[in-house]
């Protein structure tokens, strides 16, 4: 008996060495990560200081279907076709249309930049000031009948002759997670307005319920690749800002079941974005929203980073995969990407999430070295996760 409670003793003292040492290495790669991005984040700060809000009321595109207030976009890989110039457009699998209307696209990504920046700012400084240029923009796009968006992307990625809007669109709004991550950061503060936080959940509650009763949204939802990820990430994320945990159980319980067992090859790669013909940066993109779905998810009692299938396929797997190409592309044995091969990667939240969850050195520093403010459009579009600093808080 009196040997029996040694071992136990023992092996308590065991695990909370343990834990204590993880919680040593977690604190510093944090530290680490904070003088990474502490300059770029004050510059950008200063930058989202001076903005004005632009919403989708700025700008309208006589293709759309819907009104002033609704989000619309059109779909990236399609073109008129030369033989029917004034008919139904055509496909071109990775061949950006650059004549698309993509205002609205462009403003969603800019707002989330601002609020992604001063949110940044904020938990460096405490300074109001950014609680209070945030506010600003939180009710342009939000509260003020005049210029907010409608909850719903009923009328995104639109195809001339074709369709009004498609489920696939969905992927648009992927922007407004470091909106609510920004929210929740800031909302801390005294000077956060009350009365603007929760009209924004209730927007963002609305759109949940869009989300997962529409048509195009359960058409988004049932998508076999990186669309069904960033469906799940999204919702997962609005979930949590509106404390609605039934819709976060749903999303975890997809990916344990249905993502994870079916984008993830045992073998760690993404055969579904492999097979694209931008294989390199959709294995990217899908592993972005991957890690950051677990970020968002995960909880002492239910941690996605180290849930694994019967068969072992696992998110750490995923990165450990991809992980030499990111820090080498030279390596990369697959086609080459038709656009913006030479655009990534950049600085991946793959690496720094799984940097932290995992207490690995390398990947840390192979995020420390990639570019940190790409100037591509395309590449910003593809990087939902662009200001760590208010994930890992």
């Amino acid at each position: 008996m009196k040997r029996s409670f040694v071992c136990l003793s023992l092996l308590l003292i065991s695990v909370l060495c343990i834990n204590w040492i993880q919680n040593i290495g977690t604190s510093e790669f944090k530290q680490e990560i904070t003088a990474t991005l502490h300059k770029s984040v004050m510059e950008e700060a200063a930058w989202a200081m001076q903005q004005q809000p632009i919403t989708v009321t700025a700008e309208t595109c006589s293709r759309s279907a819907g009104g002033k207030h609704d989000f619309y976009s059109e779909g990236d890989y399609w073109w008129p076709d030369p033989k029917n110039p004034n008919g139904p457009y055509i496909q071109k699998d990775g061949l950006t249309n650059p004549d698309n209307f993509v205002a609205h696209r462009l403003a969603m990504i800019r707002f989330s930049r601002i609020i992604g920046a001063l949110a940044s700012a904020y938990t460096l400084t405490h300074d109001v000031k950014y609680v209070k240029q945030a506010i600003i923009h939180l009710k342009a796009w939000f509260i003020n009948p005049e210029t907010l968006m409608n909850p719903n992307l009923q009328y995104a990625q639109a195809l001339k002759g074709i369709t009004t809007g498609r489920g696939i669109g969905i992927i648009d709004t992927i922007q407004l997670m470091e909106v609510v991550q920004g929210i929740m950061a800031l909302e801390k503060d005294a000077a956060m307005d009350k009365n603007v936080v929760a009209g924004v959940r209730n927007w963002f509650a609305q759109y949940i319920v869009w989300l997962t009763t529409s048509k195009n949204g359960l058409e988004e939802k049932a998508a076999k690749n990186n669309h069904g990820t960033c469906w799940t990430m999204q919702t997962a994320c609005f979930a949590r800002f509106t404390h609605n945990q039934a819709i976060m159980d749903t999303c975890g319980n997809r990916y344990k079941t249905i993502i994870l067992p079916n984008q993830v090859a045992v073998d760690g790669s993404l055969p579904l974005e492999l097979k694209r013909t931008k294989p390199f940066g959709y294995s990217i993109f899908d592993l972005d929203a991957l890690t950051t779905l677990c970020q968002i998810l995960s909880t002492k009692s239910n941690n996605l980073w180290e849930y694994k299938t019967t068969d072992g396929r696992s998110i750490q797997t995923a990165i450990g995969y991809l992980y030499p190409y990111l820090a080498d592309k030279s390596k990369w044995p697959f086609a080459h990407d038709v656009m913006f091969w030479d655009e990534w990667p950049v600085a991946q939240p793959s690496l720094v999430f799984g940097a932290i969850a995992y207490h690995q050195t390398d990947w840390l520093k192979t995020w420390e070295k990639l570019n940190h403010d790409p100037k591509v459009d395309e590449v910003i579009r593809n990087l939902p996760v662009r200001h760590p600093l208010i994930w890992i808080q």
